[in-house]
């Protein structure tokens, strides 16, 4: 059974599992104004998804992740949508996300109706990032 809900300090070791790149002072930011959250599969979470702002007006999906055992069951898409609807209840008008273009997120954003909307190559060495948006 799917569930999402906000994270909280105490999912830090958990968060932390998962995702090394994010300081603890930005986590306790995020945790502070419910800009992320735990993916549950009953009672045990499967998966993070976290979020800020781009040019500080538009929500930007930073990540999500989910355990192997949390993949293939609709959850990444159950949790897409839950996003995409607090960001409407919010009063945002569009919604925006990225990935690296050899990643295979990019499908998935696609097939949930995100569209590109730019690239950016930082380093001759590594894939460009691909912008995806989509309206609300």
């Amino acid at each position: 059974m799917f569930s999402i809900r906000y994270a909280a300090q105490g999912d830090a070791p958990y968060w932390y599992s998962l995702e090394k790149h994010m300081a603890k002072s930005e986590f306790d930011l995020k945790v502070r104004d419910k800009r992320c959250y735990l993916i549950v599969e009953g009672d045990r979470p499967v998966g993070i998804m976290r979020y800020g702002l781009f040019w500080d007006n538009t929500p930007f999906l930073n990540l999500l992740y989910l355990e192997e055992s949390g993949r293939g069951k609709g959850f990444g898409t159950k949790a897409m949508a839950h996003w995409e609807k607090e960001m409407r209840a919010l009063g945002y008008e569009a919604v925006m996300t990225s990935t690296q273009a050899d990643e295979k997120a990019q499908h998935f954003y696609r097939k949930i109706g995100y569209r590109d909307c730019g690239r950016l190559m930082a380093d001759e060495q590594e894939a460009p990032e691909i912008f995806l948006v989509k309206r609300l």
